[in-house]
């Protein structure tokens, strides 16, 4: 039947005429938006993909019509290095020396870390029993730079790092948008790239190899598919989480050490007792004094006046590691300034009190503070091998040795305990290359405070020098597998002639090496307890019974 009615005809024509203008514009913009560069994504959520209090917010990214057609600046390295802490920097330089293509990618604004950010310039070096020195690798050179006071102060920190990390591209200020993850054929994770967003605002896409974090916040560990080990909270019956207390550096200026050091030594031992608590002071450092710190009395609950480590930088200049900042999140951008602000406020009425306690302090004056905190801990997360505090105190050696660690297992404060504790004293022991490598992870690994250990084995593992050999040992193995190998599928043969190549080319002894047994003849029950934190081993080892000889 035909529409006769001209007046019909004519809305009809009109509607179909706006349907086909809505139509092609719908098109036009479709097009427009599938085919552009696109450089703005949609984060997709993978497990425990929470992001920091830094991040920017998922709401204020916008996601595309087609993306399928989304693409990015990409660039192909080997190793991505989350974070620009000291100890995976050895890392990174000895990949690249080896000849692969490595990449830093800092959450952080600036690089450096603790030693450049929080200037946590007191180096606490590992020695066994005897004395002898454990330090090996590049970090030997910044180590005895710092005994030598040849590497004392920020500048002469920041030189060393820079060449540390020299023709080693860094990104820093960077926010992680969104992790790749595969699953292998036989059944691990994968990640084969990370979209992340640069501090100017633009989106990229990395792919690697290998992935290092490196960070303290653990800003690659938190936001994988990731088991966390009970921390702290567990072994003081704490109902909350807790790490060990931040520390925020005093930074001094205007000090007469050489008064300082002479007048304390000048002292018979009943008079250094009284006056400062016993402690010792000679050319470049002062330890303890821990009566003197205890008569000072803090502004604030969660902060903390604790013995001194304190170093003298040259040309009055003196920085001490003693004041503890408690319940710190480093994971939360708004609790770490809160720690700053709390600090650095505290620090000028520290002032007030050396002034009038410590001889040659009479004029000091507050030097240039820091603007982050020294952060000691943040979570522990699963790797294929966790270190224990029997596996320290026995001094247990493994066949995948990437370090020899040393240094007493030592918990600094917390809210729940202020002063800390000492859970024992390692004669030396081996780090195993399984307690790097991120379980259920096949390209993961951990560095620094990252390391697979226990919350009360890692007083002990958490020292530079322990994790920094554990890193240039992986970034030297992963130069020379160069690919063809996993880490994972590393046979103790292979690894035997690994140790061999360190050995004869970076000068680092991984084997052949004993250790004193502290716990030998301990029954299971006693090592149990001991693993636990139920036994606290300088206490228990007095009192406990030796087994009768049969």
């Amino acid at each position: 039947m035909r529409l006769r009615n001209p007046r019909v005809q004519l809305v009809l024509a009109l509607a179909l005429l706006l349907i086909l203008v809505s139509a092609f514009s719908f098109g036009k913009i479709w097009f427009k938006q599938g085919s552009a560069n696109v450089t703005a994504v949609a984060p997709t959520v993978t497990h425990h993909d929470v992001p920091a209090a830094s991040e920017v917010p998922v709401a204020s990214i916008q996601p595309t019509k087609n993306e399928s057609a989304v693409t990015y600046p990409t660039e192909n390295v080997d190793v991505v290095v989350i974070g620009s802490e000291l100890e995976g920097l050895y890392l990174a330089r000895a990949a690249a020396d080896e000849g692969l293509k490595v990449k830093i990618l800092d959450p952080h604004p600036a690089f450096g870390g603790q030693i450049l950010q929080s200037q946590m310039l007191f180096l606490d070096e590992t020695r066994d029993d005897q004395g002898h020195l454990l330090v090996q690798g590049r970090a030997k050179e910044l180590f005895d730079g710092f005994r030598n006071a040849k590497i004392r102060k920020l500048s002469e920190f920041t030189t060393y790092m820079n060449k540390l990390s020299k023709d080693i591209p860094i990104e820093s200020g960077i926010t992680i948008q969104d992790i790749e993850q595969v699953e292998t054929p036989d059944y691990m994770h994968k990640i084969p790239s990370i979209l992340y967003r640069t501090n100017s605002n633009e989106v990229k896409k990395i792919t690697a190899s290998y992935w290092v974090d490196n960070s303290d916040m653990a800003a690659l560990l938190s936001r994988l598919d990731t088991k966390r080990l009970p921390g702290l909270e567990k072994f003081y019956g704490q109902k909350n989480i807790e790490y060990m207390s931040a520390g925020m550096m005093m930074k001094f200026k205007n000090v007469d050490w050489k008064k300082f050091n002479t007048t304390f030594n000048s002292l018979k031992p009943e008079e250094k007792s009284k006056q400062f608590g016993g402690g010792s002071v000679n050319d470049s450092y002062a330890i303890g004094l821990s009566g003197m710190t205890k008569a000072y009395h803090a502004s604030n609950d969660r902060v903390f006046l604790r013995g001194l480590n304190a170093v003298n930088q040259r040309d009055g200049e003196v920085l001490i590691n003693a004041l503890l900042i408690y319940t710190v999140d480093p994971a939360n951008a708004a609790s770490v300034q809160e720690a700053v602000n709390l600090g650095n406020k505290e620090t000028a009425l520290i002032l007030q009190h050396f002034r009038k306690t410590l001889p040659g302090w009479e004029k000091a004056e507050l030097g240039e503070l820091p603007t982050y905190p020294y952060i000691r801990e943040y979570n522990h997360y699963e790797m294929d091998y966790t270190l224990k505090p029997s596996d320290l105190l026995a001094g247990t050696m493994f066949w995948d040795n990437v370090s020899i660690g040393g240094y007493p297992l030592d918990l600094q404060g917390t809210s729940a305990n202020k002063w800390g504790i000492e859970m024992g004293r390692p004669d030396k022991y081996g780090m195993p290359l399984r307690s790097f490598l991120l379980k259920n992870y096949e390209n993961v690994i951990a560095a620094g405070k990252n390391v697979g250990s226990s919350a009360i084995a890692y007083g002990s593992t958490r020292i530079q020098p322990n994790t920094s050999l554990a890193a240039e040992s992986i970034g030297v193995i992963l130069g020379q597998l160069h690919g063809k190998q996993k880490l994972r599928e590393i046979t103790p043969d292979q690894m035997a002639t690994l140790h061999q190549y360190l050995a004869a080319h970076y000068q680092i002894k991984l084997t052949g090496v004993t250790a004193t047994n502290k716990i030998a003849g301990w029954n299971e029950e006693e090592i149990r307890k001991l693993d636990a934190g139920e036994i606290t081993y300088p206490s228990y080892i007095q009192t406990r019974k030796k087994p009768a000889v049969k």
